[in-house]
């Protein structure tokens, strides 16, 4: 019998409910400004019950009521009742004087009976602290006597000193297998419930067997070394059994585990987290202890920025090799999300009959930034190169008037406010019938198709002339003067590897059009994405079997 949907309607119901009151907390946080709403404790004690095996363990770790001090209009009251009615339970009456500070929900196995010919049957888990392990066992009793009256089957066991009681799968029906449930309570620390009752005897004995249980795992050991104190939910990924889990099988496979914290910061959310690996990496250039200064070149009004240094190995560095896994596992291929998400770019390349990594990115070896500037009703985005001169840069400018040149468009000199400027042109012509003869009128009209220009140590590449002249007449005007840059910059630590930074209000328009599925995204996590005002990406750290970096969310009334 295939349980694998048992369970999804409750467990699928309190993840929902548990990112939604994450999301709304971290987003009213700004504006009521409570004191003290960081977690109770930096890991959660719930890895005892999980095993080695677990593809994935996410944490809350603070008691949702703490959150509750976050709410306007009701809200989280609202999903906290919605989320049992059907089950006649009240939260405030039946669950609220009990739970304690930490809600843990982990996929503890890929298959159940382990039973190839009835499919997958992942096992799932449900772990709720308890503060106070007798109204708690008040609580399951209540559950199932509930279940039974609705006319539920229910058994009870007792297994290793603890009392499980679940729904008779003897008697169930395909009809009645979504509600399955099992529960139990667990010493006088966590109120379990599971999909099945093997997954809540499974989660007994890693308790007394330790060296069965996450919690006992090196792996997960070192993890847990790189979480920040007070972080308010953590997660944890086994990467080779995520892709088992997905059916995957990777043709590189450099990262073992992956840990993720959320926090609150005076200024917005950080999300840190930690790729960690068997085998020796090197960061993709020399860290930077501050911005870049290609970047002053780099106007405030761009949507999205990336600055670093060091482009010449990037197609083969750790980094790379983690954008790949990593895309591998969630999509089967890194292909598509790169051609969605870079899409400009990839234009540019089609059409110059270009490769980034050879004709680019190879002579790439000092400071760089990259910048997108969107505007609402735009379709193709202005972009902006800067690049650190040097004797490779020059030699890799005199490649692109080579390859410009190869594709017919000439290299004609221009000067904007004084300042020399070599543009990529192109000559078209336009036709015009006249009225008295009919006759077609011809002219000739000049399309520029890229710019390059020389500031101070640097070579500025941009697409067109409006741009050109946004830098060259707005220096005092640069995406570094930019209040809310450098508020996001602030939050991520020095040294690092440079930014990625994006201007959601500025992008997102584009960034639907390219990636269709961000609307649907955008509902599930309204208000968070209503107040979004912008994401910084860095990566940063010096282990050499971890690479760490972190994602900082700037909402509007921080």
């Amino acid at each position: 019998m295939n349980r694998q949907r048992s369970f999804i309607g409750f467990i699928v119901a309190g993840a929902i409910a548990l990112l939604v009151i994450a999301i709304a907390g971290f987003y009213w946080f700004f504006a009521k400004s409570p004191a003290n709403l960081i977690g109770s404790t930096s890991q959660p004690g719930a890895a005892i019950f999980v095993s080695k095996l677990s593809p994935v363990m996410v944490s809350l770790l603070a008691n949702p009521d703490r959150l509750q001090a976050l709410e306007r209009e009701e809200e989280l009251s609202k999903l906290k009742t919605s989320l049992f009615a059907k089950s006649g339970i009240d939260y405030k009456q039946d669950i609220q004087p009990w739970l304690g500070d930490e809600i843990t929900l982990a996929i503890t196995t890929l298959d159940i009976d382990r039973d190839r010919e009835n499919g997958q049957q992942p096992g799932y888990l449900l772990a709720l602290a308890t503060k106070q392990p007798e109204k708690s066992r008040e609580f399951v009793e209540l559950l199932f006597s509930k279940r039974a009256l609705a006319g539920a089957n229910l058994a009870v066991e007792q297994y290793k000193g603890i009392k499980l009681i679940y729904d008779n799968q003897e008697v169930i029906t395909e009809e009645k297998i979504q509600n399955y449930l099992a529960g139990a309570v667990v010493g006088e620390g966590f109120v379990l419930f599971a999909n099945d009752p093997k997954v809540l005897r499974d989660a007994i004995n890693n308790v007394q067997a330790p060296d069965l249980n996450l919690a006992s795992s090196s792996e997960y050991q070192k993890a847990s070394k790189e979480l920040p104190k007070g972080g308010l939910a953590v997660a944890f990924l086994n990467l080779p059994i995520v892709a088992k889990w997905q059916g995957l099988e990777l043709p590189e496979q450099l990262y073992n585990s992956q840990i993720i914290s959320l926090a609150l910061n005076p200024k917005g959310l950080l999300a840190e987290t930690t790729f960690l690996t068997s085998s020796e990496i090197l960061a993709p250039s020399a860290p930077l202890s501050k911005p870049v200064g290609a970047l002053q070149y780099i106007p405030a009004s761009a949507g999205l920025a990336i600055s670093g240094s060091n482009l010449s190995n990037l197609r083969e560095s750790d980094l790379a090799k983690l954008w790949r896994q990593t895309t591998a596992t969630i999509y089967g291929s890194g292909e598509d999300v790169v051609s969605r998400l870079a899409k400009p770019l990839a234009d540019i390349q089609k059409r110059w009959g270009i490769n980034f990594p050879e004709d680019i990115f190879s002579w790439v070896q000092g400071e760089y930034a990259i910048a997108l500037l969107a505007e609402k009703e735009q379709i193709t985005p202005h972009w902006i190169f800067v690049v650190e001169k040097s004797e490779n840069v020059e030699q890799g400018v005199t490649r692109l008037d080579a390859i410009a040149s190869s594709n017919g468009l000439s290299i004609s000199p221009l000067t904007i406010d004084k300042q020399k400027i070599s543009a990529w042109t192109e000559l078209t012509t336009a036709t015009k019938k006249t009225d008295v003869k009919e006759r077609a009128s011809f002219s000739i009209e000049t399309k520029v198709r890229g710019l390059h220009t020389t500031l101070g140590n640097y070579e500025i590449f941009t697409s067109d002339l409006e741009t050109m002249n946004e830098i060259l007449t707005t220096k005092d005007n640069s995406i570094i003067d930019n209040p809310n840059f450098k508020d996001s910059i602030a939050a991520i630590p020095l040294p690092n590897q440079g930014y990625i930074y994006l201007d959601w209000t500025k992008s997102q328009n584009l960034l639907e059009r390219q990636v269709p599925i961000l609307k649907l995204v955008e509902v599930l996590g309204k208000p968070f994405f209503d107040n979004l005002r912008s994401l910084t990406v860095s990566s940063y750290g010096t282990d050499t079997r971890a690479l760490k970096g972190g994602v900082f969310f700037k909402l509007n009334n921080s």
